[in-house]
């Protein structure tokens, strides 16, 4: 088993918590300020975006290598372009909570020749947009709506279409700079009919906010754009992670 994909499974079959910093490859990253990445506890960065090419990825990807030490890193594809060798491993998303088959099957049409001769971990992923009606940047570049947190039977049903097709992993984001995260009932919802590896993103801007998460049944969650303008922000969230497992006696 390879280790982007052990470590989802570890945290979703042991209860213990995880948290994933996305990276986005349009932005420079001073290696400066985050040589202390490496030993902090993170488990895993994502690199991608709605924006930005390969060239743009590759750079950002090498970037990181330089702090990361053996934390993977892994690619969060916003376009069938979003692809490097030099990552660990790829979420091979699917956007099944649309219907614009550009994000549902095209654009993964695109990728795959490209990923068949490389030796990237590809994690077959069910991408669900959540939050309580805000149209933000990833609604715009996939031409989306997202599903409502109050939607609970349609997030049900999306889910378990997605378990029936065969998905390993989902992921639920409420959008960069959502102002409020998905819900605990949304979270719930899904991890109830799904029980894979559940991620959760977007508007996770204050500790209370991950606590929240993390026990309505997110198994990993990601921090972006706050983490880039305060990285002590992500000192904080780890600290609540390891207490969190440690309360859990999973440590």
């Amino acid at each position: 088993m390879k280790k982007i994909s052990k470590l989802l499974k570890i945290l979703s079959k042991s209860g213990r918590k995880g948290i994933a910093w996305l990276v986005d490859p349009e932005k420079e990253l001073d290696p400066a300020r985050f040589e202390w990445i490496g030993n902090s506890g993170l488990d895993l960065i994502l690199v991608g975006g709605s924006g930005g090419n390969s060239q743009e990825l590759e750079r950002t990807i090498f970037t990181i290598r330089q702090f990361s030490g053996s934390i993977p890193i892994c690619i969060f594809p916003g376009s069938g372009l979003q692809i490097s060798g030099l990552a660990d491993g790829i979420l091979f998303l699917s956007l099944i909570s649309g219907k614009n088959p550009e994000y549902l099957i095209s654009q993964q049409a695109e990728a795959a020749p490209r990923l068949e001769n490389l030796s990237l971990e590809i994690l077959p992923t069910g991408y669900l947009l959540v939050n309580n009606g805000e149209i933000l940047s990833v609604h715009k570049a996939s031409n989306t709506l997202p599903v409502l947190n109050a939607e609970l039977d349609r997030l049900k049903a999306i889910s378990l279409a997605g378990k029936y097709l065969g998905l390993d992993y989902f992921y639920l984001e409420a959008g960069s700079g959502a102002k409020k995260p998905v819900s605990p009932e949304a979270i719930q919802v899904v991890k109830k009919s799904v029980k894979r590896p559940l991620i959760v993103g977007g508007g996770l801007d204050s500790t209370e906010k991950v606590k929240l998460a993390f026990d309505a049944g997110a198994d990993l969650i990601v921090l972006g754009n706050t983490i880039e303008k305060d990285p002590g922000f992500l000192a904080e969230v780890l600290k609540v992670k390891m207490w969190y497992n440690q309360l859990l006696n999973i440590n």
